[in-house]
C-alpha cells in the first residue's frame, strides 16, 4: 500500500517549515533556497520535492531557471484543523483575564 504525503507530513519537518518561511517573502530558485541552509543541496532538493508533491510550492519556469513560490491556499487545510483549538484557547485566556481583573488590587 502506497501512502500519499499530506500537508501535515510536509510541515512536520523544521527544514521544510523554514523553506516555507523563506518563500513566504519571495520566490526563489532551488540554489537560492539551499544557500540558506547548512544541509547539502541534495537534501534541500528532497525537501523541495516533498513540499511540491503536497502542492505547498508552485514551480514557475523563468527562462532556464525554476523559481518556487509558496502556494498559501494549500495551508488552508492546516488552518482549518487549527482553528477550533485557537478558538478554545482564546476563550480560556479571555476567561482567565476576566478572573484576574476581579482580583487586581484596588488603587
Amino acid at each position: 500500500m502506497e501512502s500519499r504525503r499530506d500537508v501535515f507530513q510536509a510541515i512536520a519537518d523544521p527544514t521544510r517549515r523554514a523553506i516555507l518561511t523563506l518563500l513566504a517573502v519571495q520566490a526563489l530558485t532551488p540554489g537560492a533556497i539551499a544557500g540558506n541552509f547548512k544541509s547539502s543541496r541534495q537534501t534541500i532538493s528532497r525537501h523541495i520535492q516533498i513540499l511540491a508533491e503536497c502542492e505547498l510550492l508552485k514551480p514557475e519556469q523563468n527562462g532556464r531557471e525554476i523559481h518556487y513560490r509558496i502556494n498559501a491556499t494549500q495551508m488552508n487545510e492546516v488552518a482549518d484543523f487549527v482553528e477550533p483549538f485557537r478558538r478554545l484557547w482564546e476563550g480560556r485566556f479571555d476567561r482567565l483575564e476576566t478572573i484576574m481583573k476581579k482580583y487586581q488590587p484596588k488603587k
